[in-house]
């Protein structure tokens, strides 16, 4: 069906066909083929989108393409010819019977018209091929490629022709090549006169000349499929059953499905107006709820500011009463100085002093580090003191065992801080002038 179909697809575990349905009008998908397998078979549906008809097909037999390629002597496989449309040719299918016309237009229309005063030869390279036998029923489709070679042209002039180099180690002359009758191919001495037709158009192809006499050959490409048509649908997957070929019905048996099909459409639309109204409810209550909740924080808003006001107010300065004043109009007297204190409450207290007001004064190390003795690993006493009636272990012992030698400088070493403090540490104060 190439090169117009959704072949790069890509279906999801939980597609339905629902959603095919919804994409097929922005990709311009006109038809539908769904393979299906059940405990009786396999079965082939072909629906026209977007409202049916859908046939139902049989499948009796099959064959992959890549099984009918390894199956030929000779495979020609051309990738170009998949860039254009194939030419559809139907056998048989005139027959009468309502049937036999849905058939013939549905498979007409699933490949695109070809207008025979316009139509450029060169573009046809595949031919699909769907023969109705009446006696059994069943429909075949074949794919095949299709080659246009010159007639009545010798083996050595195709191959000049087509930019081959000729072998001449057999021939006394370039003429013994061109006129040697035994250079002909079998293919060319099988050929049947009813392949031979006149090309109205010069081809693409080498020899093939316009007014010319060319031969036509067919390379089947596959797959190969025998279908039988069990049912027609007025609908898509669902309808009225046009046409079944293994069930008959009478007139009043049609006539109690219809009225079954009509009682399930009404049902069917009165539960959508029911979730149309109860979808509807719900956006009513929750637009109120949310007006609802919009209004009440406005009103808290409202609130918040009145609260952020009397903040503000208890926050402003108050002015504070003359309490030294008051005392002497009461008391008659002079109050003390320490009497009334002028400094706030919960302030941490602050150096008067200028070099104490923005950073820590510094402190400046002078002195001996330390008044104690250092320690003396060759006193018997206070290494005996140290550790504790254990032997003393030197730097050679250490190596010895693989722990390293400890190159620190005893002397640091020994009076290093202890506990996080310096101890016997002499400062001064750094005065700034």
């Amino acid at each position: 069906m190439e090169p117009f179909t959704a072949s790069s697809l890509k279906e999801r575990k939980r597609n339905s066909i629902k959603d095919f349905v919804a994409v097929a009008g922005p990709l311009h998908v006109s038809h539908l083929s769904i393979f299906s397998r059940t405990e009786l078979g396999m079965y082939l549906k072909i629906m026209r989108l977007p409202r049916g008809p859908t046939l139902t097909f049989k499948i009796h037999n099959y064959s992959l393409a890549r099984d009918v390629i390894s199956s030929l002597k000779k495979q020609v496989v051309v990738d170009t010819a998949f860039k254009h449309s194939p030419l559809i040719v139907l056998n048989s299918f005139s027959g009468e019977g309502l049937q036999m016309k849905l058939m013939a237009s549905m498979f007409q229309n699933m490949f695109p018209t070809i207008n025979l005063t316009s139509v450029d030869l060169n573009t046809i390279k595949r031919c699909v091929l769907l023969n109705y036998n009446p006696s059994t029923k069943l429909i075949d489709f074949r794919h095949y490629t299709i080659k246009v070679v010159p007639v009545g042209v010798s083996k050595g002039v195709k191959k000049v022709v087509q930019g081959k180099v000729p072998n001449l180690g057999n021939c006394n002359d370039i003429t013994e090549f061109f006129t040697k009758v035994g250079l002909l191919s079998e293919s060319e001495a099988e050929d049947d006169q009813q392949n031979h037709v006149v090309l109205p158009q010069k081809l693409a192809s080498r020899g093939n000349i316009e007014s010319g006499k060319s031969s036509i050959r067919l390379s089947e490409l596959g797959p190969r499929l025998t279908l039988q048509l069990i049912k027609i649908e007025d609908g898509l997957l669902d309808g009225q059953v046009l046409y079944h070929d293994l069930i008959q019905k009478t007139e009043e048996e049609k006539a109690e499905i219809e009225k079954r099909r009509e009682m399930k459409k009404k049902l069917k639309e009165k539960r959508k107006k029911v979730q149309e109204a109860n979808k509807k409810a719900k956006e009513e209550a929750k637009q109120a709820h949310k007006e609802k909740s919009l209004k009440g924080m406005q009103q808290g808003k409202s609130e918040a500011d009145v609260e952020s006001s009397q903040a503000a107010n208890e926050d402003a300065p108050v002015e504070e009463d003359d309490d030294r004043e008051y005392y002497r109009q009461e008391v008659g007297e002079e109050p003390d100085k320490d009497l009334f204190s002028t400094k706030r409450v919960g302030f941490k207290r602050k150096f008067d002093a200028p070099h104490f007001r923005n950073k820590k004064p510094k402190l400046e190390r002078t002195g001996n580090v330390s008044s104690k003795k250092p320690f003396d690993k060759h006193n018997k006493f206070q290494a005996d003191k140290k550790f504790k009636g254990k032997k003393f272990k030197s730097n050679k012992d250490i190596k010895a065992r693989g722990k390293g030698v400890d190159k620190t400088n005893s002397r640091n070493r020994d009076h290093r801080p202890i506990g996080g403090k310096i101890a016997n540490k002499k400062f001064k104060r750094k005065n700034k002038k």
